[in-house]
């Protein structure tokens, strides 16, 4: 699939990945990116990208991922302005880490993680993600119904793309149950949601990033990263968020390329 003139959504793009990805499309020809966050950073990013791009190319929004009805607007805006997306990289996403059971050594009482947290981090990093790839999958669909088509024929060329992004705790990490719930899910939404999508030309994959130099995990704090990062990460240094980008280009572009792929630095932490 080219990346080329195509139209592109990303959200989570006010920083991190998703702000390396919306730099790499733009470096690759594409055509619009709309760059979607919920802090009003995504309007300085987006300028940005379109000073190093030469080009009017990033288009911001702010609003909530997880709002249904900001979703249908963003695509509404979109699609009347540029014509129908094609690319979807779902990036935004939160950590509320916690051990799952803490003992009070003092007390011998027990704190159990707050379902709370667990249903904020499973609406942002699971469901909002799943919903704004099947907004896109929606509205491919309506179009070629409009232009009379039905099952996608391989002639026709791919029609669309979805990259989820998971993460390398998606195989279990202390103190992350929410998020390695969420990441994890992922891997079933996307292989589920191949098997469907396809019908329309559309491919989904899901890509597993290693501690990346992002404001999420540099909030983990220089310390932690030291002595529980570093160490067990073969590379011996962060990932940069632009070998992200790469990797998630390479996904789109190469339809060969299906289920998942690990970018982790070779972090392989101890037991």
């Amino acid at each position: 699939m080219e990346i080329k003139n195509k139209v592109a959504i990303i959200t989570g793009a006010g920083s991190g990945i998703g702000n390396a990805v919306a730099i790499e499309l733009a470096n690759r020809g594409i055509k619009a990116v709309l760059m979607v966050d919920l802090t009003p950073q995504v309007e300085v990013n987006a300028a940005q990208v379109n000073t190093e791009a030469g080009r009017e190319v990033a288009f911001p929004y702010q609003g909530d991922v997880t709002d249904a009805i900001f979703r249908a607007k963003v695509f509404d805006d979109a699609q009347a302005k540029f014509g129908t997306i094609s690319i979807c990289i779902p990036a935004a996403g939160i950590t509320r880490d916690s051990l799952a059971v803490r003992l009070d050594k003092d007390t011998g009482k027990a704190r159990i993680y707050e379902q709370e947290k667990f249903q904020l981090v499973i609406e942002v990093n699971l469901i909002a993600p799943v919903y704004w790839a099947l907004e896109m999958v929606a509205r491919i669909a309506e179009v070629r119904f409009a232009e009379g088509l039905s099952k996608w024929k391989a002639d026709e060329g791919v029609q669309g793309a979805i990259i989820f992004i998971g993460s390398v705790s998606s195989q279990g990490n202390k103190g992350q149950i929410s998020y390695a719930a969420t990441k994890a899910g992922l891997e079933g939404a996307a292989a589920t949601l191949m098997k469907e999508a396809i019908f329309y030309g559309v491919r989904c994959g899901v890509i597993h990033p290693g501690f990346t130099d992002t404001p999420m995990v540099r909030a983990l704090g220089e310390e932690y990263i030291k002595k529980h990062v570093l160490p067990d990460t073969q590379l011996g240094r962060l990932i940069r968020p632009a070998e992200i980008a790469d990797a998630i280009c390479f996904m789109v572009s190469n339809s060969a390329i299906s289920g998942e792929l690990w970018a982790d630095a070779g972090w392989h932490p101890n037991p």
